[in-house]
């Protein structure tokens, strides 16, 4: 499986490793509770540098443009390549239109296994930083349900053996 989000983040920039900040640990969070093991997973983005405005000392995220996004999809393919997973989990608009080429409305197409080529699947769902966004607590923690509803359908497709887990 190939989990690949929009773009690394000030901490996953700071380490060279994706999902390493606090978006990363929500997204561990959510795939223990499905009962998915991380270290089985393949975790990218879909572009590979960090798009930010320097604010004083802090660098703020900036959503990567259309260009962007295709100037680092050569790379996505790559790996998908190489890894050859039969399901891929996109995070995000930014990394569903890298992986599907087209734009994609996460929250109408989130929750659904879509065909992708060579027999592969794909499941859309939110980032975690976007849930990290959100202001109410309460809202936050039911759209954090949801996502760990994602996730378990993606445990129970990996259980089912339709699909495999690819480091």
């Amino acid at each position: 499986m190939l989990v690949a989000g929009e773009q690394p983040g000030d901490v996953e920039d700071q380490t060279g490793r994706p999902f390493t900040g606090p978006a990363g640990r929500l997204l561990d969070r959510a795939m223990e509770e499905a009962g998915i093991d991380r270290s089985q997973v393949y975790v990218t983005n879909a572009v590979k540098h960090f798009k930010f405005e320097q604010r004083g000392k802090r660098r703020i995220h900036e959503k990567p443009n259309i260009a962007e996004i295709s100037a680092c999809h050569p790379w996505l393919a790559a790996e998908i390549e190489a890894i050859q997973p039969e399901l891929l989990v996109c995070l995000g608009a930014t990394a569903g239109r890298s992986i599907m080429g087209r734009p994609v409305k996460v929250m109408t197409e989130r929750g659904h296994f879509l065909g992708y080529p060579g027999g592969r699947e794909v499941l859309i769902t939110v980032h975690p930083s976007a849930l990290l966004r959100m202001p109410d607590p309460a809202t936050r923690d039911a759209e954090f349900r949801r996502f760990v509803e994602d996730w378990r359908l993606v445990s129970a497709r990996l259980q089912r053996g339709k699909v495999r887990a690819a480091t």
